[in-house]
């Protein structure tokens, strides 16, 4: 798989490189990409690579102590072992003093694990040696909460010292559909809802094989790649992922209010709120509120999903049915999978592809809107709308509706209808509304002859904004 997108991620690298000494921390979770970052910003630079591991400190220093020798062609380096960090990073620096380095350490928080006063040797080498000698630093790391500890955070003694910081993220739908040139909308839109746009998910799933015999190969069979996937998420990131599994299962069975959720686990509001505190910081889940409330972070309104949408198919789907996957009858959840895996799975997943294309195409100036805010809404009864996008400085409001249908169906004047229903909610009064319809398979003739005498009303297809 070649790779694709991290072109402000790329920039930012470059950037710093530039500097006369730069440091950067890299982080994100498993699987995201930042190694292949790495290695593409590498090429044709002067760079030492060095992957930490979880063996002793003795075994660390030995090994960097090799890579060091092979990075610096010096022979005496093969042999002895320098047991001191600060004697292995000087000479680093002292190798071709005059020549811009890059100096890599992959999976740092082993290191500040094995050894807690290991960000404090690392301060006082990029202190007194390597910022004087036009070095980049680069920390890498999976586990977020162990890289926000000893890499950022105020009581890390490296805090101050980077110029830079990349949460590494899943690629974006945009990203991905520059790359599978050769899919369909409806492929593209089913193929990133399924992985999450995490590049390694990707390299696994098989491009002549449809979506479902990927997912019963590589999610449904217990040996499987992304079988426990979810599990080898947390079981670093959290002591005791019981309740955040709990947690996980019941959003995604629908329980998204802070009071839904502590009935189904039969727990107190105020004991629940750490550990989703929790996934908030992980970026597992996050806490939306409608985009029209003032003060977002006071809304009583507030509702909990689960970000990544891999997760959010895994515990829907799998964790339900472990008893069976688990003495091999993937065939028969597979079956009960297939006429669910478009409505409650997909069309939501698109929903958040609609609000990025939108985002898209408002900056491309293809929508001839400036949004504050973008977002969702809901209100009393059934009134959700799916993207609302907020123009505070002109006092004007998009109001978007979305709809993956499967086959031929395409969006019909029903769904206008029901829009501009929703559209009469009190929240929204006093702005003025401008309406879009999204849709995965077009739109039928009398909508389009509607959108031609109507300026206000926008159909809104992949390709009209995919750039």
């Amino acid at each position: 798989m070649n790779f694709i997108g991290r072109t402000q991620e790329l920039a930012t690298l470059e950037e710093n490189y530039r500097r006369n000494a730069g440091f950067v921390v890299i982080y994100g979770r498993r699987r995201v990409g930042k190694t292949t970052l790495i290695t593409e910003f590498i090429k044709n630079k002067p760079a030492l690579y060095y992957l930490a591991t979880e063996e002793r400190e003795t075994q660390n220093m030995q090994n960097f102590q090799q890579q060091l020798a092979a990075f610096t062609r010096k022979e005496y380096l093969q042999s002895g072992a320098i047991n001191d960090w600060i004697t292995l990073f000087t000479l680093f620096a002292e190798h071709n003093s005059d020549q811009k380095k890059i100096l890599i350490i992959d999976e740092f928080q082993y290191l500040a694990e094995i050894n807690p006063a290991f960000p404090s040797l690392l301060q006082k080498a990029w202190d007194e040696t390597l910022s004087k000698h036009n070095i980049m630093v680069i920390l890498c790391g999976s586990y977020i909460s162990m890289m926000k500890t000893h890499a950022l955070s105020y009581v890390s003694p490296l805090y101050g010292r980077r110029t830079a910081q990349i949460r590494l993220q899943p690629l974006t739908f945009t990203e991905l559909s520059a790359y599978y040139t050769d899919r369909s909308f409806a492929e593209l839109v089913s193929l990133y809802a399924i992985t999450g746009g995490v590049p390694k998910y990707l390299e696994f799933f098989d491009n002549d094989a449809d979506i479902f015999t990927n997912i019963k190969q590589h999610i449904l069979n217990k040996n499987g790649y992304l079988y426990e996937e979810p599990i080898f998420l947390l079981e670093k990131e959290v002591n005791g992922p019981t309740t955040y599994f709990s947690i996980l299962k019941a959003i995604a069975a629908g329980k998204t209010r802070l009071s839904e959720l502590a009935a189904a686990l039969e727990m107190k509001t105020t004991t629940l709120v750490p550990y989703l505190t929790t996934l908030i910081d992980l970026h597992l889940i996050e806490r939306r509120v409608p985009v029209t409330e003032p003060a977002p972070e006071h809304s009583k309104k507030g509702r909990y999903h689960i970000q990544d949408s891999f997760l959010r198919f895994w515990f829907l789907f799998v964790s339900p049915n472990k008893s069976e996957l688990e003495i091999g009858k993937s065939d028969a959840v597979l079956e009960r999978i297939r006429p669910h895996y478009i409505d409650r799975f997909v069309s939501f997943v698109y929903e958040d592809i609609c609000r990025e294309l939108f985002w898209n195409g408002c900056s491309s100036g293809k929508i001839p809107f400036e949004p504050s805010r973008v977002g969702s809404f809901w209100g009393r009864g059934d009134v959700e709308i799916d993207v609302v996008a907020i123009d505070h400085s002109g006092k004007k409001l998009f109001a978007g509706e979305c709809k993956f249908y499967s086959g031929d169906r395409v969006v019909d004047m029903s769904v206008y209808a029901d829009l501009q229903r929703k559209c009469q909610a009190p929240e929204l009064a006093g702005y003025e509304i401008v309406y879009g319809l999204f849709s995965a398979t077009g739109f039928d003739v009398r909508l389009r002859e509607l959108a031609k005498q109507s300026p206000e009303l926008y159909l809104i297809e992949r390709k009209d904004i995919a750039e």
